[in-house]
């Protein structure tokens, strides 16, 4: 036997072997000033391409004055414990039903966290008895939840339709045999790739298969479809989607998240979900905060469309250029290249410092060994200026990394050159 602690000393995770690198700089750095293209990185003006801010909402005036007006007004405490208790309030189910009239579902349940509220809403659904067959590229969120799961899972490779039958039919033979049923969990947009999930594929399997349906639509809430009710919307399929998933935390700027979807199913979850029975209810400053921004993205169409020109600017500049992107039509877009830590680390440094572009870099176990993954998150608070800038800077950062500039055992500060 081994001392817990000893253990941990000596055996460091796949992102923790990274730590000796500079702090708050690559982890956990600290980007500071108000929201939006410009920011402060390390004492410097930044051009800003990391935050999920996708409509702009972050620092409109309204949200500003209605964040602030409800703080003033309640406070952080209230509503004081849990929702089922003594945290419920007219505001809390205004905001649900709203949000059940928007994207066209019978009613709707609010959660404090995205995170948290898928894997508890999994674990709410399923028992021992019952199947999940799940996306091989799905959110964290959603390996934790099938994590919990006592059953038997099957995942089936990113968006392909042919393996997701396969082990429809392999799910279908156990769940006859266990006398359960079967729940399918997917992502209208998957955040890393920025590939929009086939639902409307997905869908198409339910005349031949019994299961039921979970989309975790973090990046398309807001972003997709007519209305920015979402890839359901924007895929024709948005009634067929069981559960309808959705956080705050992207285009509506802000913090929690709801589940939406018949009426019967969502009361069951209310009186299931354990992390929302057990934990204090959704202050209210964040809850009438969501209603304003609600009615902002409902109100303002332009806010999307001034997101998609950004979003196909910048797509199509880096495609011109030569780059390796995901061909996809929504906001996450991943630059790849070719190279280890090291050269990423160096990249990374070289933008930043030498160039004054702060983007996320990416590298494995997230993506494949030998892959350097930079992920710009367009807004509509950007400029076309901003994608010209950038362009030009990925353009001078490709031509380094082929003429090997890059490759230096240790981590260095580079300059322009």
């Amino acid at each position: 036997m081994v001392d817990l602690f000893d253990k941990l000393r000596m055996e460091e995770g796949p992102l923790a072997k990274y730590s000796h690198l500079p702090d708050d700089y690559f982890f956990f750095p600290k980007l500071e000033g108000e929201i939006g293209p410009r920011m402060k990185f390390n004492g410097k003006n930044v051009l800003n391409w990391s935050l999920n801010n996708y409509l702009g909402l972050a620092n409109h005036p309204e949200v500003r004055k209605a964040d602030a007006e409800a703080t003033a007004t309640y406070g952080l405490a209230a509503p004081m414990g849990a929702r089922m208790m003594s945290g419920n309030s007219v505001h809390h189910i205004e905001l649900e039903k709203q949000l059940a009239a928007f994207i066209k579902k019978e009613d709707v349940m609010l959660l404090n966290y995205g995170y948290q509220g898928v894997f508890s809403i999994i674990d709410a659904l399923v028992s021992r008895k019952d199947v999940i067959v799940y996306d091989a590229e799905s959110h964290a969120c959603i390996i934790d939840g099938v994590r919990l799961h006592m059953g038997k899972r099957f995942v089936y490779a990113h968006n392909n339709l042919e393996n997701l039958e396969k082990q429809l039919q392999r799910a279908t033979k156990l769940a006859n045999e266990t006398g359960g049923g079967i729940l399918v969990i997917t992502e209208g947009v998957f955040g890393m790739s920025g590939n929009m999930g086939d639902l409307k594929g997905v869908v198409e399997l339910k005349k031949k298969y019994n299961f039921r349906l979970l989309v975790d639509d973090a990046h398309g809430f807001g972003t997709m479809g007519p209305t920015g009710a979402g890839v359901g919307e924007e895929q024709g399929v948005q009634d067929e989607i069981d559960l309808y998933f959705s956080t705050f935390a992207k285009s509506m700027a802000s913090i929690g998240a709801f589940v939406a979807g018949e009426k019967k199913i969502v009361k069951y979850l209310r009186y299931s979900v354990r992390s929302q029975i057990y934990a204090k209810s959704l202050p209210m400053p964040l809850v009438i905060g969501a209603l304003k921004r609600l009615e902002l993205l409902k109100k303002h169409p332009e806010f999307r469309t001034d997101l998609k020109k950004i979003m196909a600017a910048m797509k199509t500049g880096l495609k011109e250029r030569g780059f390796m992107i995901n061909p996809t039509q929504t906001p996450p877009t991943p630059v790849l290249f070719k190279g280890g830590v090291g050269e990423a680390a160096n990249m990374s440094m070289d933008l930043r410092e030498n160039y004054g572009i702060f983007c996320s870099v990416v590298i494995y176990p997230v993506v494949p060994k030998d892959v350097i993954m930079f992920r710009i998150i367009p807004t509509a608070s950007h400029s076309m200026a901003d994608v010209e800038e950038t362009l030009n800077a990925f353009s001078a950062l490709k031509s380094k990394l082929d003429d090997g500039f890059y490759r230096k055992e240790e981590l260095v500060a580079v300059t322009k050159s």
